[in-house]
């Protein structure tokens, strides 16, 4: 189905990531490296309740919109820390 064709009919519902999961640590690594700003942190057991991975699939997005996220973890924290340095209160 062509991008066009599904333009105002209906709701269609895409996950944009990906498809690989992330860890915790991963996030703070990867903070890490994008800011050279070391990051406070402590590993505790996983609270009641939290699932042990989640993550997107972006297959429907690659296939009926051709989209696939071309950015690294550490691209993502970079880009995010420049925008909150930018947008300073």
């Amino acid at each position: 189905m062509e991008k066009l064709e599904k333009e105002g009919k209906g709701l269609y519902i895409y996950n944009l990531g990906t498809g690989k999961g992330y860890s915790v640590l991963d996030m703070v690594k990867a903070f890490e490296q994008a800011t050279g700003k070391k990051v406070a942190y402590k590993i505790v057991a996983r609270r009641a309740g939290d699932i042990a991975t989640c993550y997107a699939d972006p297959k429907k997005a690659k296939e009926e919109l051709g989209w696939e996220a071309t950015k690294t973890l550490e691209d993502m924290c970079k880009d995010s820390w420049n925008y909150l340095e930018k947008n300073k209160g």
